[in-house]
This record gives C-alpha cells, structure tokens and sequence, in this order.
C-alpha cells in the first residue's frame, strides 16, 4: 500500500484531500500545525468512517528535523502547509517567507535525504497576476502582486530548481480559486454564504469586478492523487481549475439566487487591495492536467459551479458549522 503525508492535512484543502486518499484505499499520513489545545483541525470533524483511517503527526512546517521524521518511511508527500491569506501577508510577510519558502526547502531537502519517490507542491494562480492572456496557461508570465504570491513564486521555483540541479523528482500543482465546505472565511465565497447565513442582507465585500476561476475542493484534490502517479509532471507546473470565469459581483448574485435571498452588497474599505495589489483576471487554462494524467473537473463550467455553490453554502448552513465562523467580523 503507498504510503502518503500530506503536510497542512488539518487546513482546507488538506483535510478533503487526506479524507479522499481513504476513500481510495491509500495509507494516509496527516502533518498538522502542533498546538496545546491537540487539535487537528479540520481533520476533527472529519466523517465517522474516515475518523481513525489515518496516522496523524503533529509539528511545524518551519522545523526541518520535525518534517524529515514525518517524512520518514513515506512514499508520497503531497505537500499543502502554508500561509495562504493575502491581506495577512501585508501586515506579517517575515512568516510567509518562514513558512512558504523556509518550510517547502524543508520538504525538499528531507525528501533528497530520505531518497522519497514523489513530492507534490502547492502553487496558486496568484503567481500568475492579473492575466495578460487567457486561458492562463502555465508558460504565463509570473507577476507576485502581493507578498504572498511572492512567496509562493519563490517556493514553487525552490521545488523546480531542486528536480534540475538533484533530480529530485518533484513536481508543481497549480489550483485556481478552490472553494467548499471548510473553507476559511478570509475566501470571497465563505465569506458572503457565512454572511448570508447568519442573517445579513447586507453582505460586506471588497472589489466586485475581479473574476475568478473558482475549482471545487473535490476537484482540487483529486487533481493531487491523479497527479501523483504521473511521471511526465515531475519537473514540471500543471494548473487545475474549473473552466468558468465568473466576477465576485455575479457571484454574489449566484449565492444569493441558491440560497433563495436577495441581498445588497456594500463596500468595506478595509477588504480593498491596494490597487496595484487586486488580481483582476484569473481563468486557467487546464490541457496540460487533461493531457498528462487525464483531469477533468466534475464541478466544471457555470453549472458545476452552481452545484458546488449549492453543496457548500448547505454545508455552511448547519448551525454546528456556522458557529466555527465570526461572520459579523473581517478575517484576513
């Protein structure tokens, strides 16, 4: 059985990913953030029947001996640890720096060590700026407008370099805009459903003009294990995403018609990028990912969109989710 470590298992992205590498018969391997309180984060809520399914580690993807001894005995490591708000990184880009770059030259480094078959690192379309061509394909131009996008560049360039100069066989997977159940409320979907849902009809947002290429979280992770047992993505970028451009304004527009309510958006300053900062255009490109190792999204286009909006603002909905968020406050 191939044995898998997904480091940032108990974020987002991570906890549908390790519950999926159960679900297809995989021995999971979960790395959390270590804190006093033992909580796994997501992976706390995880289904009954994936509950226990899986090993957990806990530590900081900042200390390299912590991640080498996760690493150890591992075939796969699917690597998703970071820092990912944007607005965050204005106010505190020292801990992005320690924890995208530091921490994935952590992997790296472990992973050339302990001989491991295979890393995947975490990209984001932010590399990309706001498109000079769409569909963005990976031969876009990279422009970090924010000091996380510049870390993630850094990053993804650290795991390239690794493959030509060691031939460490690592590769990049680049997710557009992932959305779903669990996600953060610093994300412009969470954010207006949680909204919503907790009884505002004046929903408080940033831009409304920037579009996005919103890719389900089940997509995103099925995008990881397809990719994970393909050889022709080592040394190389592959982007995932959903086909669909969609504005944040239609998209509101789109929640509110799923959860049956008509609201008004209001503009809060304090959610503005400064201007030459805002990402305005993001639509991926995907051929690569069909062509390498046959991904598809299964929540593509607007009427994947639509169902995906529909499974997570039910999510959202359940009172013993919605009590995780503070709705009535801004999270960056």
């Amino acid at each position: 059985m191939c044995k898998v470590l997904v480091t940032g298992a108990d974020g987002f992205i991570g906890s549908h990913l390790t519950e999926m590498l159960v679900r297809e018969g995989y021995d999971a391997r979960a790395f959390v953030l270590y804190n006093s309180h033992n909580s796994w984060g997501w992976l706390d809520h995880v289904p009954k029947d994936i509950a226990g399914q899986f090993e957990v580690v806990s530590g900081d993807i900042r200390d390299p001996h912590g991640i080498a001894e996760a690493m150890k005995d591992v075939d796969i490591v699917l690597h998703l640890a970071a820092l990912i708000a944007i607005p965050f990184s204005y106010h505190s880009p020292d801990t992005y720096v320690q924890t995208n770059v530091s921490g994935t030259l952590n992997v790296l480094q472990a992973a050339r060590r302990l001989g491991t078959s295979r890393v995947i690192s975490t990209s984001t379309s932010e590399v990309y700026g706001t498109a000079r061509f769409v569909p963005i394909t990976e031969e876009h131009p990279l422009n970090a407008q924010s000091p996380y996008a510049a870390t993630k560049v850094a990053a993804d360039q650290l795991v390239l370099s690794f493959h030509r100069s060691f031939e460490t066989p690592v590769a990049v997977l680049r997710p557009f805009n992932t959305y779903g159940p669990r996600q953060s409320a610093r994300a412009v979907i969470p954010t207006i459903i949680s909204q919503i849902a907790s009884g505002s009809r004046q929903i408080k947002l940033g831009a409304l003009s920037p579009t996005r290429d919103f890719t389900f979280v089940r997509d995103t992770a099925r995008g990881f294990i397809q990719a994970m047992g393909c050889d022709a993505t080592l040394g190389r970028v592959t982007n995932i995403g959903s086909g669909f451009e969609i504005s944040i304004a239609d998209t509101v527009n789109v929640i509110a018609e799923a959860m049956g309510v008509s609201v008004e958006v209001v503009l809060d300053e304090e959610r503005v990028r400064p201007q030459a900062s805002e990402v305005e255009r993001l639509f991926a490109g995907t051929e690569v990912a069909t062509r390498l190792f046959n991904w598809n999204p299964q929540f593509g286009g607007r009427d994947g969109f639509v169902k995906g909006l529909a499974e997570t603002a039910e999510w959202f909905q359940n009172p013993a989710n919605l009590s995780v968020y503070k709705a009535d406050r801004y999270n960056i």
